[in-house]
């Protein structure tokens, strides 16, 4: 899997492309601004493209402006943003384009080579992948009486977090201590009160877990 990347932080950036190649990718690109970014995804064509939200030269949201025009221009690239903070809005605007090969992570995570691999792989074949504490904060809301997540329970809620975060049936069963059978009865309970109906068009986990991240 190639993947391309931007972070103003020396140190980040370089450790990113160490940890990336130890685990198997091919990093294409790793620039520290925007126009890096968009430059390598437009030559490269790469799988992923991981980028900072807060780029030069204001550092306020250039890293997220580019990862919109990503999405839009070259949707055969997933996108996988990192920030220091968790920010609503930031994961609003990002899912303007749909779940689809998507991914926000924090970036005190991007150090667990295990968590930084399984995100940009599941990003990279199409899924999505949101840091826990953003899922954490997105799926514990109770805005309104209407939000539909007041209708699941608590184990549901976790499953669905968990697959927010892109995991598999068999790891949602493991990281819950639950049967896999358990969890699919879950998953279809919450397709249910999400109403959201089988059809070959559709991937209910993805719609799941946008209905929620768009509240």
């Amino acid at each position: 899997m190639r993947v391309t990347l931007a972070e103003d932080n020396t140190l980040l950036r370089e450790g990113l492309v160490r940890l990336l190649a130890e685990a198997g990718f091919t990093v294409v690109g790793a620039h520290d601004d925007a126009a890096g970014l968009l430059k390598s995804v437009a030559d490269h064509r790469p799988d992923v493209a991981i980028v900072d939200i807060r780029l030069p030269p204001t550092r306020t949201d250039e890293g997220l402006r580019a990862a919109g025009r990503i999405r839009r221009l070259h949707p055969g690239t997933g996108v996988l943003v990192l920030s220091q903070y968790v920010r609503l809005t930031y994961t609003v605007e990002l899912l303007d384009g749909g779940a689809k090969g998507v991914g926000y992570l924090l970036k005190d995570r991007v150090t667990d080579l295990a968590d930084l691999a399984a995100a940009v792989r599941q990003v990279g074949g199409g899924g999505a992948a949101f840091d826990p504490v953003v899922i954490d904060q997105l799926v514990g809301r109770r805005d309104s009486p209407g939000d539909p997540l007041n209708g699941l329970s608590e184990r549901e809620r976790a499953v669905l977090s968990l697959m927010a975060e892109g995991r598999t049936n068999q790891a949602i069963a493991t990281r819950l201590g639950i049967a896999e059978r358990t969890v699919e009865k879950h998953c279809s309970g919450i397709f249910a009160k999400l109403t959201l109906p089988a059809h070959p068009d559709d991937h209910r986990r993805v719609l799941a877990v946008l209905r929620y991240l768009n509240g």
